[in-house]
């Protein structure tokens, strides 16, 4: 089996992978590392040009500055249709020389306008129709950006042989809005964007050395407020006054200026998990850590969670999106409310905490759950035996 996998970008260069792109860059990374194995060859397809007239270029600077200016609304002029269309001539071009036996895409926008034999399967955390109005970044669009956006999701629908999403929220929001024939929708939890493997014995000597005399917390995320930095900054605080020991350690994006913030906050900033160096301190500062935090108010998906349990870390967050697919309450870590309270949170590692040998339970169940559900391997095993029902 052949695959083509298409993205605008070079994924096997990561320094071409824009800052906030990082993680879903990296999801595509390893999710096409772990196609190859499964197929007899993978090709890839990018990164794509913007091949039309320089004078769109002056058009969408154009909306850009009236929108921003005048309307006030959020305009994306990567969703313009030339845009695609050019993208989709790019890809098709391609297709001809490689002919494979089915092309993926990781964006729903390359697949839009895209016109080729073969089957056309996206895979990817969530319809454009999903993020409307649930991530901050996609509300307030102006109406050409809503109607470009909810055409693209139609046309993809339309012409897919299955659309593969990472979430049951993802899955379902595609069926509702735009009545898609559920056999075509498909649902792969993400895996881990680590490289791994470690052993069940690895796992208990990395829980073993975390101290039980002091909790350590890990949020990860560039934007504070999406992610609920400020919720797990008042959590940690709330425990040091219950006379728990606790350390959050705050990865991604800095809230405090000029280095105002709490005793027990450690707070690196941003570290880049593009470069070795960077992989190599996160990878260190979730294993050191007994839960990683991240209460988000609008998440996709979250693949922090897996790489995580992949470290034998359970996870802490809410209720919304893509989290409930990943996060099993009792085996894996634990989802609150988005209106729960910090007394909530609270009550749950103290009492996780205090009672240290159920900790270290749940910590090699988290592992079992990435072993068993939350990998590139599994997930793309999966998704082969899908790919090879249509050739």
């Amino acid at each position: 089996m052949k695959i083509a996998f298409a993205t605008h970008y070079d994924i096997l260069n990561r320094h071409t992978w824009h800052r906030k792109m990082i993680g879903h860059c990296g999801t595509n990374y390893y999710k096409a590392l772990a196609l190859a194995k499964q197929c007899e060859s993978l090709e890839y397809i990018g990164p794509l040009k913007e091949n039309y007239s320089p004078i769109y270029k002056y058009i969408f600077k154009t909306k850009n500055r009236w929108h921003k200016h005048f309307t006030k609304q959020v305009y994306q002029p990567w969703a313009e249709k030339i845009v695609n269309q050019s993208y989709a001539s790019q890809i098709y071009q391609k297709l001809l020389d490689i002919n494979p036996h089915i092309v993926l895409c990781p964006d729903i926008n390359l697949a839009s306008y895209l016109e080729c034999k073969q089957p056309v399967i996206v895979w990817t955390d969530s319809s454009y129709a999903g993020l409307m109005n649930f991530y901050p970044d996609q509300t307030n669009l102006c109406k050409d950006t809503l109607e470009q956006l909810i055409a693209m999701d139609k046309l993809t629908y339309d012409k897919c042989s299955y659309a593969i999403f990472s979430s049951d929220w993802a899955a379902q929001k595609v069926i509702d809005i735009y009545q898609v024939d559920p056999s075509k929708v498909k649902v792969i939890p993400s895996g881990a964007n680590v490289e791994c493997n470690r052993t069940l014995e690895d796992i208990k000597e990395i829980v073993d050395a975390r101290p039980s005399n002091q909790c350590k917390l890990l949020f990860l995320g560039v934007d504070w407020y999406r992610k609920g930095g400020d919720i797990a900054l008042e959590v940690a605080s709330e425990l040091q006054k219950t006379g728990l020991n606790v350390e959050l350690t705050i990865v991604g994006c800095q809230p405090f200026q000029n280095d105002s913030y709490p005793y027990f906050v450690v707070n690196p900033g941003f570290i880049n998990k593009s470069t070795e160096e960077g992989l190599n301190k996160i990878n260190k500062l979730i294993a050191e850590s007994h839960f990683i935090i991240v209460p988000s108010r609008a998440e996709a998906y979250g693949n922090v969670f897996c790489e995580a349990n992949s470290f034998g870390v359970p996870c802490i967050s809410t209720n919304v999106g893509g989290i409930p697919t990943i996060i099993k309450d009792t085996l894996n870590g634990k989802v609150f409310s988005l209106n729960a309270s910090i007394s909530d949170y609270c009550n749950y590692i103290y009492n996780i905490f205090l009672t240290y040998s159920e900790y270290k339970k749940l910590a090699l169940s988290s592992f079992n759950e990435y072993q068993n559900r939350l990998n590139w391997t599994v997930a793309t095993q999966t998704a082969k035996e899908l790919f090879m029902d249509l050739i």
